[in-house]
């Protein structure tokens, strides 16, 4: 027994080499320990299936001090919304414009494509702007949700569009509950779409067994190259309006 064993806490924070932080979370889900890299906050993350498990998950994370600094050096810097900038949204490119006396940031067609376009400079245009991407997807993804609550013959769920930046979706059964990141509508339609049948499914099978994964295939059929997608450009879109 290790009578001096560091008393470690979800949310904790700790310094690594070179400066870098390492922050600690439990996520009672998790299977195993594992390390994954926030890039919006520009720290590594050990999560662990229970605060016990922490000091574990700090012994392996100082064993990959080396991949992590890697990781941490070729993560994406966040930046916030400007005027001037392109953002997907369900698969468009829209085009961000500053518009002096135009407070809620609207959506327009012109000859040169979609444009978003929003009052304010600097954080204020920034705020405007990602408040039109939440509101988009509360839309979208309540409506998703609910197509693929009725082929599942589940009834009613509570969602939340929130701002994760562990995952991109979470459901608990239990209370009938999901939660989203709004980010995913930066995405494309099939991929935004796909998470939506992603959590509904969690309503059948909690787990991610391959029984879990047949109901997924059975409301979208081939459900690969959306997580490929995710896995491929998450980061980016974790930084965009950071």
């Amino acid at each position: 027994m290790k009578l001096f064993q560091p008393k470690y806490k979800d949310g904790d924070r700790l310094s690594l080499k070179d400066g870098q932080t390492l922050r600690l979370s439990v996520n009672t889900r998790a299977r195993r320990i594992s390390i994954r890299i926030d890039a919006r906050e520009r720290e590594a993350v050990v999560v662990a299936p229970s605060r016990s498990t922490l000091s574990q998950g700090v012994a392996f994370a100082l064993q990959k001090a080396d991949w992590i600094a890697q990781k941490l050096d070729s993560a994406v810097e966040a930046k916030p919304f400007m005027a001037g900038m392109s953002v997907g949204y369900l698969g468009q490119t829209l085009r961000l414009e500053a518009v002096a006396g135009v407070s809620a940031a609207r959506l327009y067609d012109t000859e040169t494509g979609p444009v978003l376009r929003a009052g304010g400079e600097g954080e204020a245009f920034s705020r405007r702007i990602e408040n039109w991407f939440r509101r988009q997807a509360r839309a979208f993804l309540l409506e998703r949700t609910e197509h693929y609550l009725q082929k599942l013959g589940q009834g009613p769920v509570r969602v939340s569009i929130v701002d994760t930046r562990s995952r991109w979706g979470s459901c608990s059964p239990h209370n009938r509950s999901i939660r989203y990141s709004w980010r995913v509508v930066m995405a494309p339609r099939a991929v935004a779409d796909y998470l939506a049948a992603h959590e509904v499914a969690h309503l059948v099978r909690a787990d991610h067994s391959p029984e879990y994964w047949a109901v997924v295939t059975g409301l979208i059929g081939d459900h690969k190259p959306m997580r490929q997608w995710l896995k491929a450009h998450g980061a980016q879109l974790h930084a965009i309006g950071g």
